[in-house]
């Protein structure tokens, strides 16, 4: 039985942790990086989910020049995109985007254009229309910008969405954007996000007959 409900005019997604689970490569990429730079590979993981990479690393090399920062970045994009192994879907995630033919959603992703369209590959996922991608912003999630601009190219004003998120730097994203936000996972957990799923398995769409999104959630 639903234990809660929200209602929407649009759904804004997130990837990773959301939509795809890419954790193996993320801790493979990040555990690498803190060795690098002598870092705690724990605490910078706590930084490195849900920011675009240059954002984390400005947070654990303050010093650093941001010009060092984004062509490090680049790098790390790349092996990123290059490595797939172990990049599946989060359960529900197929059924979730299936149900949301013709509805409005949107990718509101720290990824780039590149890795964002292999991680749904590889996962099996179909890309959303609306996709905003690293080079979509100017500001990384925990700023709001990325949720913002994905409400108006769907033309829904911010209070009218939901957000489907997994890290802190999202759901603080969401928030601040002046959205609902359901928390997915247990990395959500400690975010107090409006609701909290296992997985998208415990979520159903229920499309309304004046045009709104009705969401459903199972305990």
């Amino acid at each position: 039985m639903p234990a809660t409900a929200l209602t929407a005019h649009a759904l804004l997604l997130d990837m990773d942790g959301t939509l795809v689970n890419s954790d193996a490569v993320v801790e493979r990429i990040w555990r690498r990086w803190a060795g690098l730079h002598g870092l705690d590979a724990e605490e910078v993981l706590k930084v490195a989910h849900g920011r675009q990479g240059h954002a984390s690393m400005a947070l654990l090399l303050p010093d650093r020049p941001v010009e060092q920062n984004l062509a490090e970045n680049a790098r790390l994009l790349a092996e990123e995109t290059a490595d797939m192994d172990g990049v599946v879907p989060v359960p529900g995630a197929a059924e979730l985007l299936a149900s949301l033919r013709g509805l409005p959603h949107a990718l509101v992703t720290s990824a780039d254009v590149a890795l964002s369209t292999a991680r749904m590959a590889a996962a099996g996922l179909p890309l959303p229309q609306v996709r905003i991608t690293a080079e979509s912003v100017g500001a990384s999630k925990p700023d709001p910008e990325g949720f913002l601009k994905g409400a108006a190219e769907l033309g829904v004003d911010p209070g009218e969405c939901v957000v489907f998120e997994d890290s802190g730097a999202g759901i603080s994203a969401g928030r601040a954007a002046g959205m609902r936000v359901v928390g997915v996972g247990p990395r959500a957990l400690s975010h107090a996000p409006d609701v909290v799923v296992r997985d998208l398995t415990q979520v159903r769409v229920e499309p309304a007959e004046d045009g709104t999104i009705r969401l459903h959630f199972a305990e």
